[in-house]
């Protein structure tokens, strides 16, 4: 246990990644044990590694006393003052009492504690690295599947990807690679556990910051989304430089680059609107692509709205099975009622009934 321990100790800290120190550690409590429980549990025992030699060196800890009640935790002080004429009542003394031979009931405690320490050294590693990456992207590959998760090989560590953060217009075969969202790292008792997700709004988020470096940079903001995964995102986005349009920006040129989203998220239609501080504005270009005449709030305060729309753009504005609508509310955080403007009597400030506005082609007032 000398040459070959410092090797072994080296070895390890090189292929797992844990210190030589954890390692250590790991072995003197196992020596305690192994000690105690073959030659009295009632010792102050205390192990030393000499990390030049390789070599562990195992004390029985005895204080200094008048009386010796226990030989086993203490020493006279007449006793004391043989060794050496400094020592005083209440001091303590290390007494090397390393065994010849552990033998083998000891070698196993050892390797129970130290395969437990390394264990739990190799997991504080293994968390510590992918917490990191929590709320990002990462590449995996698919090795597997049950009835509630798809695991997906992350290198160090196999992550889950259960079935409300599966897309629904997607298979996952066995090798294949994808993208996945880390939704969060845990540190269990059985280990770290890494949860993943295809359909978590912000996984869309983070491929439009890999696609666009003005999202990236902080140039163009996102300011929020509304998902229905593999099928139909919302996504507002503003620009902080004025000389820069954030829908054509994340559009790119020829599309280039919004297409590289949807090819990612296979084929998942994707709406990107400009955010407007002027919630009216906001929610007119929610409901793309319907074409809006106007929106009225209930009053200042309240968070619904009626959102009148030309009858041939009616079933638009709604979406299959309400979609739109539905997408548009949740984007921008206020309950939609929509109405065609064959239903609906306009009302100006004085509370007169008046006739709707003309709109032309495009939707703009005459």
């Amino acid at each position: 246990m000398s040459a070959e321990m410092l090797t072994a100790l080296n070895e390890l800290e090189k292929q797992k990644g844990v210190k030589k120190e954890v390692v250590v550690d790991a072995i003197s409590a196992a020596l305690v044990s192994a000690y105690k429980r073959n030659y009295g549990q009632a010792q102050n025992v205390e192990v030393d590694f000499d990390d030049k030699t390789g070599e562990f060196h195992v004390y029985a800890v005895k204080e200094v006393v008048d009386t010796v009640f226990d030989s086993l935790l203490e020493v006279s002080l007449k006793d004391a003052l043989e060794i050496n004429k400094a020592y005083e009542i209440g001091d303590h003394i290390r007494f090397e009492v390393t065994p010849e031979h552990f033998g083998r009931l000891a070698a196993q405690t050892a390797k129970q504690v130290i395969m437990q320490r390394i264990r739990e050294a190799e997991r504080t590693i293994v968390y510590d690295e992918y917490s990191q990456y929590e709320n990002e992207i990462m590449s995996g590959v698919v090795e597997r599947r049950d009835n509630r998760f798809v695991y997906v090989d992350l290198g160090r560590i196999e992550a889950v990807l259960s079935k409300q953060d599966q897309m629904p217009n997607e298979s996952y075969n066995a090798h294949e690679r994808i993208k996945v969202y880390v939704s969060k790292v845990e540190n269990s008792p059985k280990g770290p556990q890494v949860f993943v997700s295809r359909t978590n709004p912000d996984f869309v988020k983070r491929l439009f910051e890999q696609e666009v470096p003005e999202i990236y940079d902080g140039t163009v903001e996102v300011a929020g989304i509304a998902r229905e995964a593999g099928d139909r995102t919302k996504i507002a986005v503003k620009s902080n430089d004025p000389r820069i349009d954030p829908v054509g920006t994340c559009v790119g040129p020829k599309g280039q680059r919004v297409q590289a989203v949807v090819n990612e998220l296979h084929g998942e239609n994707m709406d990107i609107i400009q955010y407007e501080d002027d919630p009216a504005e906001y929610i007119a270009n929610a409901l793309n692509p319907a074409e809006v005449i106007a929106v009225q709030f209930a009053d200042d305060e309240s968070r619904n709205c009626t959102v009148i729309v030309p009858d041939e753009q009616l079933s638009l504005a709604i979406g299959k099975r309400g979609q739109n609508a539905r997408l548009a509310a949740r984007l921008t955080g206020y309950r939609i009622d929509i109405k065609p403007e064959s239903e609906v009597e306009f009302v100006d400030d004085d509370g007169d009934v008046e006739d709707p506005p003309d709109t032309d082609n495009n939707g703009d007032e005459n």
